[in-house]
């Protein structure tokens, strides 16, 4: 059972690790601004530090979410791929399969996914979470205003 558990953590540890160059130069970044609800780093809870600032660029196939704590540390999940499409039995997700603790952190290989969702009219939340081959769990909340883009028409966010 054990084999049949980390053939697929390593095959994502192989794609992961061919596409974690492209990340380095990011296409487009968005700082986001609002509430941080949870970060647990390693199966830790960071949440009382959780800064209200969170970080998403975009760079080629890959996409990432960085979550900071008020001590410095960041937590980032990243994964290969568009955003899926929302389904009828699910909010809209974006697969995870790593997480890098800290600027410089070694990236972990962790499969999950990040969850978008409205919360309530007018709130965007993004809930991540994966877990790494050794049971380690990784999770960050963030709520957010949802604003019109800059010259965006006047109308729904």
């Amino acid at each position: 059972m054990r084999d049949t558990l980390t053939a697929p953590f390593r095959l994502a540890l192989v794609c992961a690790g061919l596409c974690l160059p492209q990340a380095a130069s990011a296409q487009a970044a968005l700082r986001l601004d609002g509430t941080c609800e949870k970060l647990v780093i390693a199966g830790r809870d960071a949440s009382a530090g959780c800064a209200g600032t969170l970080m998403n660029a975009v760079s080629r196939n890959r996409t990432s979410f960085d979550f900071t704590a008020s001590d410095g540390r960041i937590l980032s999940f990243s994964g290969n791929g568009a955003q899926q499409e929302a389904t009828e039995e699910t909010d809209p997700l974006q697969p995870i399969n790593v997480v890098s603790e800290g600027a410089a952190g070694a990236p972990t290989l962790a499969i999950g996914a990040c969850r978008f969702s409205t919360p309530e009219p007018g709130k965007t939340a993004i809930a991540c979470e994966a877990k790494a081959a050794d049971g380690r769990a990784y999770a960050g909340t963030f709520v957010t205003a949802a604003k019109s883009a800059p010259g965006a028409p006047a109308g729904k966010p």
